[in-house]
């Protein structure tokens, strides 16, 4: 049997972020993937890069981005200030620009309705300003109806997020966005149609040449490559004897830190884990690679209209600046759907329909493909997820377990948040283990 102080599930941003902080020999990661990574691997294939998905980094903590960048020796690390938009069929062309211009409308939404045509324009600024300002919303749902008026949550926020989350939005709690979703007041949304202030958490990102994977790889510079074990998944957790069965070997611990989705590590504790309490999406991503240019400039675009498949379109080009339109294009799916290879392929084939009709391919020319599902990938946050993931937390942080990152923490959140969490979390240990 192993013994370790510190044994960390998933070689991910959180379990990285926090083997290379706490810096102790006497620490093992285990990671199922035969790669380190999680979600932030990056895929080259015939000239393209892509991500598993959009996985770009916005830093509100500069001394995190300068000692990361720092540590991707080579690489041309590209500051990006975000260009997202809204496809809105009949909008009057307003574009960034390119060899086609979309119906776009500025994102936000909700600050940006004076870009609509006239008779939607007047219908979200009639319900914005007649809308129930004092009732006290129970649901998320609820919230974009009370903060936003009927004409702006039916046209965009109810739509689009109904797609994305894959499940109505009565479900989920009102902070189920937190930080993230852009609020904005009816004076804001007044001031913007004058001088626009469009910007959010994420107005800019960094994104080095090479993918995401490069940030992956500067936590994993801090971690020697002998105490991380690849293909090795944990199968089972005894609380009481604080050991980890995995297919090769029992290991004792003193400290546990799991990344991985909350409801699996309840399950490997023989705790239980409700399928009414843990519930989330699923996502399909195809990254697409064609001969030539789309439209220029816009960095990502959503899609809130019923009709198309997609909710959101990624462009890595115009973050490159390269002459081939490259793609990220994500579908949402509820947690039970069977996404097997015909659906897969179906799939594919609505997505290149959807976006010949969208007016993004006209006579361009696949050249490359890849595609992944991301399961789970946005949790489902509510009132009951919220108090279970509470109550078990504190429970298992008593055995001297501790789940962290956005799928430990069964919550929405940035890379950034994970790799400060991690990091704290690992400070507080060290209290524990002095050296």
């Amino acid at each position: 049997m192993d013994d370790v102080r510190f044994l960390v599930l998933g070689a991910g941003i959180s379990g990285l972020a926090f083997a290379g902080r706490m810096n102790d020999p006497s620490t093992l990661v285990l990671e199922a993937d035969a790669e380190i990574g999680g979600y932030c691997k990056t895929i080259q294939r015939d000239g393209f890069t892509w991500d598993y998905s959009g996985h770009f980094f916005h830093f509100r903590h500069e001394d995190i981005e300068r000692e990361l960048v720092a540590r991707m020796q080579g690489q041309r690390i590209l500051k990006v200030q975000k260009d997202s938009r809204i496809h809105w069929p009949g909008a009057d062309g307003y574009g960034p620009g390119g060899a086609f211009d979309g119906p776009w409308v500025d994102f936000p939404f909700q600050k940006n309705i004076h870009q609509l045509p006239r008779a939607d324009f007047l219908a979200c600024l009639h319900d914005l300003v007649l809308r129930d300002a004092s009732s006290k919303p129970a649901s998320f749902e609820e919230m974009l109806y009370a903060k936003f008026g009927r004409g702006i949550a039916e046209r965009f926020l109810v739509p689009y997020n109904e797609k994305l989350y894959a499940t109505p939005l009565g479900k989920l709690d009102v902070d189920a966005m937190g930080r993230f979703f852009p609020h904005a007041s009816l004076e804001d949304i007044v001031r913007n149609f004058v001088r626009p202030d469009n910007g959010s958490y994420n107005a800019s990102f960094t994104y080095p040449e090479g993918g995401a994977i490069q940030y992956v790889h500067a936590l994993a510079a801090g971690v020697p490559t002998d105490r991380i074990a690849l293909a090795e998944p944990a199968l089972e957790i005894d609380l009481a004897d604080k050991t980890v069965r995995t297919p090769r070997r029992t290991v004792r611990f003193q400290h546990l830190v799991s990344s991985a989705p909350f409801p699996a590590l309840l399950r490997m504790c023989g705790l239980p884990a409700p399928a009414d309490v843990y519930s989330y999406n699923q996502v399909l991503v195809f990254n697409l690679g064609f001969d030539r240019k789309g439209p220029s400039g816009v960095h990502w675009a959503y899609y809130p209209q019923r009709e198309v498949s997609f909710y959101r379109v990624g462009f890595y080009d115009n973050i490159f600046g390269t002459d081939r339109m490259s793609l990220y294009v994500e579908l949402g799916f509820p947690s039970d759907a069977v996404i097997d290879t015909p659906r897969i392929e179906e799939a594919k084939a609505r997505v290149l329909s959807d976006l010949r009709a969208v007016g993004l391919v006209r006579d361009h020319q696949l050249l490359a493909e890849h595609h992944v599902v991301m399961s789970p990938a946005y949790v489902h946050i509510t009132r009951a997820s919220q108090r279970d993931v509470a109550e078990k937390k504190a429970l298992l942080a008593s055995r001297g377990v501790h789940s962290i990152g956005r799928y430990g923490s069964w919550t929405y959140c940035s890379i950034e948040d994970n790799i400060v969490e991690a990091r704290s979390l690992a400070d507080g240990l060290k209290q524990v283990w002095p050296r």
